[in-house]
């Protein structure tokens, strides 16, 4: 598994500059309390809140699949991100534990396939070449009969199909497409539009945004990668295969907000993030983007909508920042500095009370 890692551990992009550099900085000299880097992260609580890239094989269903992955590593929760056909193989992305509420941030992925497409007729690899072409961009599409889904027309874009090689009447395609493409539809659709008839003999996927083949583990190397950490303590092969879902978020270059050490615990405990929390801002974020929290330690706080711009995050002294819609970081990860706040707060109000009630005694 190639993961690209740079800083500290995490891939170089331009969110990682972003995300490490003072750029959109709102405070200075603020205290790290708690946290663990990344690279420094239990593998225990890696497998509670991460993922791993299956290469499927053909055979068992996308759902097989993922109970395997449970059963290997020991997890209660897992969930993959876009169903494959039993007998597609290829990139099939699995979040684990508490990395399932991000879900809706994976499903809609663009994907890749490499199909092997089986002309029925004699054909101009011209005339082919020139369907390709008129099958790329917006196409109608109803699923087939054995699908999970409503079978009525739907609209799916086609990034791009190249023609990779010919051998007699099969065809070896790429197809770069939106998530809910059904690729032997499209086969189908090619072979009517050429006037022979055409149907798909295999179907491999090699990129389900934002992961490709060289993130792939084979479910059996997974299952000796755990073997050998729990009997031998050699963690470093599982590590490579299973990794934190921050690194997978950083990919995509989600917009994004590092919070103050002393705001962590709140936001864990269900609280919205308030202005004076704010230490950092990604570049871009708009008011009402969905958007992750951050700790300064790269740690994911929780995920939810942006209720101002980034200007108006890094100026404001007040009000809500972001709404907080699923929270995926343990509570008392970070010391809960809300809470001496409070219980000081109500420590000199009783005080105050108190002082009020012996002089009203007194007169």
């Amino acid at each position: 598994m190639r993961t690209g890692r740079g800083i500290n551990g995490f891939p170089h992009s331009k969110y990682m500059h972003n995300f490490m550099g003072a750029e959109g900085e709102r405070r200075e000299g603020i205290e790290r309390l708690r946290g663990i880097p990344l690279e420094e992260r239990p593998l225990n609580e890696i497998l509670h809140c991460g993922f791993v890239v299956i290469d499927k094989p053909a055979g068992p269903t996308s759902h097989e699949v993922v109970s395997w992955v449970k059963d290997i590593l020991g997890v209660r929760k897992a969930s993959h991100t876009g169903t494959l056909d039993p007998k597609v193989t290829g990139v099939l992305p699995v979040l684990l534990g508490s990395a399932t509420k991000l879900m809706d941030f994976f499903v809609g992925g663009e994907k890749e396939y490499v199909c092997v497409m089986h002309i029925h007729d004699d054909f101009n690899e011209e005339d082919l070449k020139r369907v390709c072409e008129e099958f790329t961009g917006e196409i109608y599409q109803r699923p087939p009969l054995k699908s999970a889904v409503r079978r009525r027309i739907r609209v799916r874009k086609v990034h791009y199909i190249r023609v990779n090689e010919i051998e007699g009447r099969d065809v070896l395609l790429t197809v770069g497409c939106e998530a809910g493409t059904y690729i032997r539809m499209l086969c189908h659709h090619i072979g009517l539009a050429l006037g022979v008839g055409a149907h798909m003999l295999q179907l491999r996927r090699t990129k389900a945004f934002p992961f490709t083949e060289e993130d792939c583990v084979r479910l059996h190397d997974l299952k000796d990668a755990f073997v050998f950490w729990e009997e031998n303590g050699e963690a470093s092969l599982l590590r490579e295969y299973v990794r934190p879902v921050e690194e997978a978020l950083f990919r995509m270059n989600l917009p994004f907000v590092v919070v103050k050490d002393t705001a962590v615990d709140a936001i864990c405990h269900g609280a919205s993030l308030y202005a004076p929390g704010v230490l950092r801002v990604s570049e871009g974020l708009e008011k009402g983007a969905h958007s992750i929290l951050l700790t300064q330690r790269g740690e994911i706080i929780a995920v939810g909508t942006a209720e101002m711009s980034r200007e108006e995050m890094l100026n404001a002294n007040e009000g809500v920042c972001v709404r907080i819609h699923k929270v995926l970081l343990k509570r008392k990860t970070y010391p809960s500095v809300w809470k001496k706040r409070k219980q000081k707060k109500e420590e000199a109000e009783g005080s105050s009370s108190g002082v009020k009630e012996e002089e009203g005694k007194k007169s």
